[in-house]
């Protein structure tokens, strides 16, 4: 199997981890987990991400901020199958005592950098970690991923200002550019275009792509990491509830569970390729 089919069949797993760990859990948020899938899967399972599963307490490599916390099905799953903790896991979701709370929480589970849930705080997190590790000579990179409608989050654009303000070449930045936020779509209940515009005028290098391209998005990466004298930000083009017929698009699914009878025909449209 060559890469490019090894990475489309793990997208397709993580998608089928999101839908029933949410359906088990009877609550979660499935339309930005399923529209963020490719983002993450092609930081994690090509040679992007500088991380170590058998370690993962090491202080010293890549880190990745989910800053859009709500979608927290789908970085469990990605940490799940890259070996970060056993699969028996993904079916005790927002279950008490599990290790994968209902948004995320650092403290109980491993290979994950950061707790979050209240939007608007994760590229500042990030910006803190780029600096401590610019200031101890340590050559790793910050990943941080933002919701469209998080943009609309002040504290966003004041961590914007201060990773150009110090250059932080080592923060890359990707936003899921979905269009949906828990209302409806971010246009009616408060535009944040252009959002490419926004990114150059606060003075980041600024990459658009299909967001379900694997090729495209580790083009993405692998120029971001070449990047010398500024932060860089990918803007994602994505679907909200990507690849589930009657999920796209839709804001009803932001934050709401599939019945048994929802859950069987996602998972058989995933598993007859309905993502192009």
């Amino acid at each position: 199997m060559d890469m490019k089919e090894d990475l489309v069949s793990v997208s397709r797993q993580i998608r089928e981890d999101i839908l029933n760990m949410i359906h088990q859990a009877g609550s979660g948020h499935p339309g930005g987990s399923l529209s963020a899938v490719e983002i993450l899967v092609a930081l994690y399972f090509t040679d992007v991400m500088r991380v170590t599963p058998d370690n993962p307490a090491n202080i010293e490599q890549d880190r990745f901020i989910i800053s859009k916390g709500h979608a927290a099905p789908v970085i469990y799953s990605v940490l799940c199958r890259r070996g970060y903790f056993p699969d028996f896991h993904l079916s005790t979701l927002r279950k008490l005592g599990s290790i994968l709370q209902g948004h995320p929480h650092a403290k109980h589970l491993p290979g994950l950098d950061c707790s979050s849930g209240s939007l608007g705080q994760g590229l500042s997190i990030g910006n803190g970690i780029a600096l401590g590790y610019r200031r101890r000579g340590v050559d790793r990179r910050v990943y941080c991923l933002l919701g469209d409608g998080e943009l609309q989050e002040g504290q966003v654009w004041e961590a914007a200002m201060t990773a150009a303000q110090h250059k932080l070449s080592n923060v890359c930045a990707i936003v899921d550019n979905n269009h949906v936020q828990l209302d409806g779509r971010t246009e009616d209940i408060k535009t944040i275009e252009p959002v490419a515009g926004k990114w150059r005028a606060f003075g980041w290098r600024v990459l658009e792509v299909d967001g379900h391209s694997l090729e495209e998005l580790y083009g993405a990466y692998r120029t971001a990491m070449r990047e010398k004298n500024r932060p860089s930000v990918i803007v994602a083009e994505t679907i909200k509830g990507k690849g589930v017929s009657f999920m796209e698009n839709q804001a009803g699914w932001h934050g709401a569970a599939p019945d048994a009878e929802q859950l069987d025909k996602a998972l058989a449209e995933i598993r007859k390729g309905f993502i192009p």
